[in-house]
């Protein structure tokens, strides 16, 4: 009996730690960025994490869009460097350099707003499974912003 008891309580441990904690691959995989604009792909790139955009809602310049030839594929135009200006947005890497800190936490990264050509420090928290919190931030955390992408 106490055996038995023992053995279900260790059942309960364990399930319990494992719903509290993640792995540092917990944040692999495709995820929705507001307003499903983007689909963002993190992956494992050497020992760090990094994310590429693998889908967009409007791939190519519509007849609304300002700038940009209608039916061709959206560019980086922002882009700091003049020489990447002309790369499509889809496929580009715009996360690098993120390591697990634990506790469903992972900084150390930086993330690239295509919308105004600007690269930001980064912190990512999985609170859920299915639910990201990505913060960029200029300096401390405190000078930033939040983005929830979601699976």
């Amino acid at each position: 009996m106490k055996e038995m008891i023992l053995a279900q309580l260790c059942g309960l441990f364990l399930i319990a730690s494992s719903a509290l904690g993640t792995d540092a691959d917990g944040i692999l995989g495709l995820w929705n960025t507001p307003g499903d604009e983007s689909s963002i792909e993190i992956f494992k790139c050497g020992d760090k994490y990094c994310g590429r955009i693998a889908a967009l809602k409007e791939p190519n310049y519509t007849t609304e869009d300002k700038v940009g030839i209608p039916g061709q594929p959206v560019l980086d135009r922002e882009n700091p460097n003049p020489d990447l200006r002309n790369h499509t947005l889809l496929g580009l890497q715009l996360m690098e350099g993120f390591s697990y800190a634990g506790g469903n936490v992972w900084e150390g990264g930086r993330i690239y707003n295509p919308d105004n050509g600007k690269t930001y420090r980064c912190k990512i928290t999985l609170s859920t499974p299915n639910r990201l919190e990505v913060r960029g931030f200029i300096g401390f955390t405190l000078f930033g912003r939040d983005s929830i992408w979601s699976r």
